[in-house]
């Protein structure tokens, strides 16, 4: 039996199309991750399924019985606490519990019982306060009015009430959004155990690799559905993506080149646990230059001038908001080779320390200590807020770079980001929210910052911008310190990890996989009302793994810098020969320009050699360390 069936469907608006004669059917059980370009029509779709939008032609039909539910497009409100208001999603609940106060007749009673029973209402509490416990809600804040918290709290809630129904058929447009990687990593493990069918639409690659067993595209009015998760739809995009490439077999030479290279590497990888991650799933990110969008998505950083160590010093340091510490005995330091991510839940004081590390917050007490000539580069989802909706990206920047830059110095550092020369100048009111984000990390890096400080950068990216970051982040020469709900960032982009928790911050001993594990352990100890002390053995190992992360971490920067320049060799040598194989080049240019050419074709080659051998030196280091 079919849950949902979409056949022929055509939705156009404002009489364009973006959707004719397509279809789609999902099976009970089956996890579907709807994936397109900005515009495509994915939550135009998951309207049109709901009932809000009919469509222009075709059929959306829903199983006999079964229960679709989809996160709200509005906030929840009002006065109601938050566990009263899941557990009035549940209609046929409620309308249950009134009718037995009101019921005199003992078979309708028998009847009412029957069906109460049928549908769990007497676990429903606990099974409501389970689901706002997984999103951040403690039991005092399960208790308190919707009203009181913010918005992105609420939605929060709405996405509470759809995950409580655990309807047959369950819609999630972007549903971690306003999650912090702790809610994250629980919504990952609830997907993965929901007996039901799900459509989920979302730019969190690992959350598309984990949860989902297939891939709908919808790609050119027309939804394509791939079996198997992320990892598996872009194997199938590169494949097909080269095989109609007019250099089909030269594309094949250089990935047989490539895949004997990463050989050799993995024979003699490094086994520290974080880094051995992150070069995994490096390895995973697309061959190609764009997997969803129709244009290739690049970033570029500016290049830092190198400081001495550290850039940045914290001693005994103390900061809060009027007089009151939210984190208290900092003993922090960075250095410029550094990648760091916060771990911690939202509210824990995770934006408070970004703050004070980019200089936006004093502290109560302590003393910051840096280097007198560090620049700073901080990027936050709510500066998109101060931003004047009347002017636009070139109007922005020509401000932030001051009278002594020029239009074209502007434009160029717009263009690292992808913000062309149309979108440059665009009015900031007409820009999506991805490229508001695009414009953000363009204004926060225009003065080549020695740290970056990236307060959940990824949130209105799509998953094409989102691996464009991480290369960009992989080739910068400066410190990071990230803040992300997405826990592929953490592992892709970050060496070392902080958890901010119980008003300190210390070094986190382990990996994201050790950190699942201290957060299972964590829910487990809540459960059975004891606390969540892990054992000294996986402690110790956990630090030992720390420190020799640490201890690495400049030979993985010297590893970082090879392969940026090794691409940079390869780039102009593969111009080079374009050149050197196109026939009117020997009748424009003299013989001893041809001559020059041809040297450097082979000095590069010699480079490039060398450059691979001092790679395998530093990866044999690493193991032997």
């Amino acid at each position: 039996m079919t849950v949902l069936a979409i056949r022929d469907l055509t939705i156009r608006i404002a009489g364009r199309p973006l959707l004719e004669g397509a279809g789609l059917m999902v099976d009970p059980g089956r996890k579907i991750g709807l994936v397109g370009r900005n515009g495509a029509g994915k939550s135009t779709l998951l309207r049109a399924i709901t009932g809000e939008l009919q469509p222009d032609g075709g059929e959306i039909r829903l199983a006999a019985r079964a229960r679709m539910t989809h996160v709200a497009q509005e906030a929840p409100g009002g006065s109601r606490s938050l566990l009263e208001t899941v557990l009035a999603a549940d209609t046929e609940r409620a309308d249950l519990l009134a009718a037995l106060e009101n019921e005199a007749d003992g078979a309708r009673l028998a009847e009412i019982h029957e069906r109460l029973i049928a549908i769990r209402a007497d676990s429903a509490p606990s099974r409501a306060a389970i689901v706002l416990s997984g999103l951040g809600f403690d039991a005092a804040a399960q208790a308190r009015a919707v009203g009181e918290f913010s918005g992105g709290w609420r939605m929060r809630v709405a996405l509470a009430q759809a995950l409580f129904l655990e309807p047959d058929l369950l819609l999630l447009d972007e549903p971690t959004n306003h999650l912090d990687l702790e809610a994250t990593i629980w919504l990952e493990g609830w997907l993965a155990r929901f007996p039901g069918a799900a459509i989920v639409v979302s730019h969190d690659r690992g959350l598309l690799q984990r949860c989902v067993d297939s891939i709908a595209h919808l790609d050119r009015q027309t939804i394509t559905l791939y079996p198997g998760g992320f990892d598996n739809f872009v194997r199938i995009r590169t494949e097909r993506a080269a095989q109609l490439a007019a250099q089909a077999e030269k594309v094949a030479a250089q990935r047989a080149h490539m895949q004997s290279f990463v050989d050799r590497f993995r024979a003699k990888a490094t086994k520290a646990r974080q880094a051995q991650s992150r070069l995994k799933a490096l390895e995973k990110l697309p061959a190609i230059e764009t997997v969803v969008e129709d244009a290739p998505t690049r970033f570029a950083f500016p290049e830092p001038s190198e400081l001495s160590p550290p850039i940045l010093g914290l001693e005994g340091v103390a900061i809060g908001y009027d007089g009151r510490p939210v984190l208290r005995g900092l003993n922090l330091r960075l250095d410029q080779e550094d990648r760091v991510a916060l771990l911690g839940a939202n509210g824990n004081g995770k934006s408070t320390l970004a703050k004070l590390l980019a200089g936006r917050l004093a502290p109560i007490a302590g003393e910051v200590r840096r280097d007198r000539r560090l620049k700073v580069g901080y990027f936050a989802q709510h500066q998109s807020e101060e931003l004047d909706l009347a002017g636009t990206p070139l109007s922005h920047m020509q401000a932030a770079l001051g009278m002594q830059a020029s239009e074209t110095q502007c434009r160029a550092q717009l263009a690292r980001f992808g913000l062309d020369a149309e979108r440059a100048t665009t009015r900031i009111g007409a820009l999506s929210g991805g490229e508001k984000a695009r414009l953000l990390l363009a204004l926060c890096t225009r003065e080549a910052p020695h740290l970056l400080i990236l307060d959940e950068p990824t949130n209105h990216l799509d998953i094409d911008a989102r691996d464009a970051l991480v290369k960009a982040l992989a080739g910068f020469g400066g410190a990071v310190v990230l803040i992300t709900h997405d826990p592929d960032m953490v592992t892709l982009a970050a060496d070392r990890l902080w958890l901010v928790a119980d008003g300190g911050v210390a070094p986190f001993e382990g990996d994201l996989d050790d950190y699942r594990a201290h957060l299972a352990e964590q829910a487990r100890a809540a459960r059975q009302g004891g606390a969540a002390e892990p054992a000294a053995t996986r402690r110790d190992e956990r630090r030992e793994r720390a420190e020799n992360r640490q201890a690495l971490a400049p030979l993985r920067q010297r590893v970082t810098r090879i392969e940026a320049e090794m691409a940079k060799l390869q780039k102009e040598a593969a111009l080079l020969e374009k050149k050197l194989g196109d026939p009117a080049t020997y009748a424009r240019f003299r013989a001893e320009d041809i001559a020059w050419a041809t040297q450097r074709q082979g000095a590069i080659a010699k480079q490039v050699a060398a450059m691979e051998e001092e790679w395998l030196e530093l990866q044999e280091k690493l193991e032997a360390a």
